[in-house]
């Protein structure tokens, strides 16, 4: 099993920048089979080749899919690329606007990160025999985030985990990683729905979504 970790949004709780997003959100990609993530990275390919890099007097090459930067037909044509089946999201929305002032500091804000992802990780659904679970996060912590994150995350899946499956966790460069493009599109469009109710993109995958919730839900002003 191949478990692809991305988010979207940031911890940031400085209101006063425009960039400050509303929620953040985590969103898990989940291959069965190596079959399946091979069909991903064949669909990212695809679309890179066929729709982005097509042209000849192209003055510049697109190496990644990324949500915020794709138009939505280009995201449909990938999503028709994709496998049919042996592949599910899991996906969490924080609404920042709620969060204690406690977890607003720098080791405040890394807790909440880890309590999420393992969170959303409690969901996944892991059959009896597995020989072995590839936990790939996007690239984007320092050496001592990595650490505690991966510190973290294997004392609590080590519990929900068959006694004989090996765990791998590896934080890799979302361009070298056709698997963590996908999970980004599919992130960015679950916060955009939260955001700014715009479900187009999320509509064209959401029979694939086999959980979602939105943490401190109630709305608050900020």
């Amino acid at each position: 099993m191949i478990i692809f970790l991305d988010e979207s949004g940031d911890l940031g709780f400085d209101w006063s920048k425009s960039k400050t997003s509303r929620y953040f959100v985590i969103t898990l990609l989940v291959c069965d089979s190596r079959e399946t993530q091979e069909g991903f990275k064949k669909a990212v390919r695809r679309t890179l080749k066929n729709k982005l890099n097509h042209k000849k007097d192209n003055k510049r090459t697109t190496h990644e899919l990324k949500g915020a930067c794709t138009a939505l037909n280009i995201k449909a044509y990938f999503q028709r690329q994709v496998p049919d089946d042996g592949w599910r999201i899991y996906s969490v929305t924080l609404n920042k606007a709620r969060v204690n002032s406690d977890l607003q500091t720098k080791q405040g804000k890394k807790k909440l990160y880890n309590f999420l992802a393992r969170f959303l990780l409690e969901q996944v659904v892991f059959p009896d025999s597995l020989p072995a679970v590839n936990l790939v996060v996007d690239r984007c912590k320092n050496s001592e985030e990595v650490k505690d994150f991966n510190q973290y995350v294997e004392n609590q899946l080590q519990a929900l985990l068959p006694l004989e499956t090996r765990l791998y966790i590896t934080h890799e460069a979302s361009q070298e990683n056709p698997g963590l493009q996908a999970v980004d599109l599919y992130c960015w469009g679950i916060a955009r729905k939260d955001d700014k109710d715009d479900a187009a993109w999320y509509n064209l995958y959401c029979d694939k979504v086999v959980f979602e919730t939105v943490c401190l839900k109630k709305s608050a002003e900020v």
